[in-house]
């Protein structure tokens, strides 16, 4: 007879790629951040909002880091990181044609609800990627999905603040600025931060939320779910949010990792299930969790 276990450990079997990607291109923002374009056509055809790759960055380095998926077009995937140590460092050398193994997809996705069109994405940091690539897939999708997406940053945000066209009545006029890739697609976009960039809001991801939020009828407060990732200390912002609206809140967590296909374990977190607090890998059990299971 075959385990829960067994059965949890062959879910990921034929799922995740081995693949070496070719560099299609690298764009280089302030604050040492990087937006790298590859193609690898295994993991884009399977890849889903939520997942990463893990990177082998340099031949140097034999651990790999795990990069969250900012966008599939066609047979390559975007990638957004920041320069945090050495294997990152080498990353960031390598030019258009060069070749980098990588490991994917990894991990569980967001799974939006139909009946809930309102979707609120919320990406603070390098968390800003899973919310650019879920904000395009509900816009593939069609129908009535109608997402309004907050980004937050302290660095310069990885793309030239543009005017938005599309109008917040809920929010001061002078709060315009807004990411050009997402108001191509005719979503709402905002942008939150501390550090005083020219018309963005000032202050959390989270007040720019709340302030959203507040304005929604009960009736329209039905159709909202919150999706969000960034740092632990902001998620856990986002799922007090969540109780406070009663709303449901997925979050795609952050962790340390060493394999990412969870055979190590080294990337576990404390989740609440039917059978009481378990220790879940975030790598395959994750990284996208309900909210309210998550031991904060």
């Amino acid at each position: 007879m075959i385990t829960v276990e067994q059965k949890n450990a062959q879910r990921n079997r034929n799922t995740i790629f081995s693949e070496s990607g070719e560099i299609i291109s690298v764009d280089e923002f302030p604050g040492n951040q990087f937006i790298m374009r590859i193609r690898a056509p295994k993991c884009a055809a399977k890849a889903e909002p939520g997942n990463f790759i893990h990177v082998k960055c340099d031949d140097s380095f034999s651990m790999r880091r795990p990069l969250s998926i900012m966008r599939v077009e066609n047979d390559c995937l975007d990638i957004l990181y920041k320069i945090v140590g050495n294997g990152l460092r080498n990353l960031s050398t390598k030019y258009p044609g060069d070749i980098i193994s990588l490991l994917g997809p990894i991990g569980q996705p967001f799974r939006p609800d139909e009946n809930r069109p309102k979707a609120l994405l919320i990406g603070g940091g390098v968390g800003i990627p899973p919310m650019i690539y879920i904000a395009d897939h509900l816009r593939q999708l069609g129908g009535n999905w109608a997402p309004l997406v907050i980004l937050g940053s302290e660095l310069p945000f990885p793309f030239k603040l543009q005017n938005s066209n599309i109008r917040t009545p809920w929010l001061d006029d002078k709060i315009t600025s807004t990411m050009p890739l997402i108001e191509s697609w005719g979503i709402s976009c905002r942008l939150a931060t501390l550090a005083g960039f020219k018309g963005c809001f000032d202050g959390y991801v989270t007040d720019l939320a709340d302030r959203w939020l507040s304005t929604l009828s009960s009736d329209e407060l039905a159709k909202v779910e919150i999706f969000s990732c960034g740092p632990m200390i902001m998620l856990r912002a986002v799922a007090t949010l969540a109780e406070k609206y009663s709303v449901p809140c997925q979050v795609s967590l952050e962790e340390f990792m060493a394999c990412a296909v969870g055979g190590c374990a080294g990337c576990t977190v404390k989740i609440n299930t039917s059978n009481g607090d378990a220790m879940k890998r975030v790598c395959v059990d994750g990284p996208v969790f309900d909210a309210t299971t998550v031991v904060w």
